[in-house]
């Protein structure tokens, strides 16, 4: 198994977005990329652990507990995608944006 690193839009220090409800994950696989784009918001560069496993891409978001004026928050996602056939384990990239959208792609064959 191996690990992809994680890359942002600056070295800054990370702010927390806002809340979004305009969809939590987008697929595409067209004939030159495969891309999942996931809204990882609540979690900063060193939350996020991208591995590719053969012809899995494995996701784990987690973040430590954190206070609010509520009480005490900590989250954790777990996700795995199949790559389809045609598409290069080798050329995975994940990369966060300032919006908080983490964002996997891969080159086709």
């Amino acid at each position: 198994m191996h690990t992809i690193p994680i890359t942002t839009d600056s070295a800054s220090s990370w702010d927390w977005p806002l809340q979004h409800n305009d969809g939590v994950v987008k697929v595409t696989n067209t004939s030159e990329k495969f891309e999942v784009g996931l809204d990882a918001g609540f979690f900063g560069p060193s939350d996020i652990d991208v591995k590719v496993n053969g012809l899995e891409i494995i996701i784990h978001l987690r973040h430590d507990d954190r206070q609010t004026e509520y009480g005490i928050v900590n989250r954790e996602i777990h996700r795995t995608y199949k790559l389809p056939d045609d598409v290069d384990p080798a050329t995975v990239k994940s990369h966060l944006n300032s919006h908080g959208v983490l964002t996997i792609t891969a080159k086709k064959l």
